[in-house]
């Protein structure tokens, strides 16, 4: 783990924490905290069919869930529309995150399009956390901040992301929307125990700088829940983009490790997963997904597990650590 310590990061052990201005307070309309966990929705309408949807949107909120996430460009389209038949009822103690910009650029033109869809898809005059999907290198922060800045005095959105940001993107956001009195409050990195690369800048940036921290594929494409040791298949078999992202064989004898520390403790190798990721000092909310409740469960499971610093040491030995930003060591 890393933590800020005068002008220089280094090394501490588990259960130390960053020294920021303060924890980010992420709530509902209604006041209401954030739940630990995120669900992302990004199977509805493709991997999950209504029903199953509706399942998994169902199980969540019994294990205390207001978080859920989308964007405009998932299901084309259907996940915003399925999920917008499950959010009415309570609305305002929910946090409803979608993205922008996925598709297409950063423009204010694209942004107020993109945006406009969704809110009719979602069924919602106010999106609680806009997202920009990605870093677009060819449009000028200056006009996204701008456009963010606009939607946020309307009252139309209440926090803004950045999701698949580099850190010194994020902090160049963060110099450039101050100039529109915006603030980022929440980012959306990729973080598991097969890709810990934002452990280097990311999470500690986001600590000291009191942005909260969603962080998406906590499970590896599912690599991590053993399946694909059982002989099951899922998106690693069968997504190019997935194939390349885990291609290396390290990822597998992890996934392995983790699944023999599994058994050996009586849990499953996804609860361990995002359990692994929950006790980043950093706090991430970790996304969890699925295509069935029955995928879900041992994900939830998580929120309950006791991750003791022998347990998360374990845990962490078994994947490469990332070497400091400065490929610098003093040890």
């Amino acid at each position: 783990m890393l933590c800020k310590l005068g002008f220089q990061f280094v090394r501490q052990p588990f259960g130390s924490y960053f020294e920021s201005p303060s924890m980010p307070q992420i709530t509902t309309l209604d006041a209401t905290p954030v739940s630990r966990f995120a669900f992302g929705a990004m199977q509805f309408g493709s991997g999950a069919d209504e029903a199953a949807s509706k399942d998994m949107f169902a199980t969540c909120r019994s294990a205390g869930i207001n978080h859920f996430d989308t964007a405009y460009g998932y299901g084309d389209g259907a996940s915003e529309t399925m999920l917008s038949g499950m959010i009415a009822t309570d609305r305002d103690s929910l946090l409803i995150a979608t993205k922008f910009g996925g598709d297409g650029d950063a423009s204010k033109a694209n942004l107020a399009a993109q945006f406009d869809v969704s809110r009719r898809r979602l069924k919602l005059d106010v999106i609680d956390v806009l997202y920009m999907h990605r870093f677009d290198p060819h449009t000028d922060l200056h006009e996204t901040m701008e456009a963010l800045a606009v939607l946020k005095q309307a009252g139309q959105i209440r926090y803004v992301g950045l999701s698949n940001f580099a850190a010194w993107q994020v902090m160049k956001a963060v110099a450039v929307a101050a100039r529109f009195d915006l603030t980022i409050d929440i980012i959306q990195p990729m973080y598991s125990l097969l890709k810990r690369q934002a452990e280097v800048e990311l999470l500690p940036m986001a600590a000291d700088q009191a942005i909260a921290v969603a962080s998406y594929s906590p499970l590896g494409a599912g690599l991590l829940t053993g399946k694909y040791q059982r002989g099951e298949t899922g998106r690693l078999a069968q997504n190019t983009v997935y194939k390349s992202r885990y291609r290396e064989g390290w990822m597998l004898e992890t996934a392995a490790g983790l699944t023999d520390l599994a058994a050996e403790i009586g849990t499953d190798p996804a609860t361990l997963a995002v359990a692994w990721v929950a006790a980043h000092p950093a706090a991430p909310m970790p996304i969890i997904s699925g295509r069935t409740s029955q995928q879900l469960r041992p994900s939830l499971a998580a929120l309950q597990f006791d991750m003791t610093p022998e347990i998360h040491a374990r845990i962490s030995a078994l994947s490469p650590e990332p070497p400091p930003a400065t490929d610098r060591s003093e040890t």
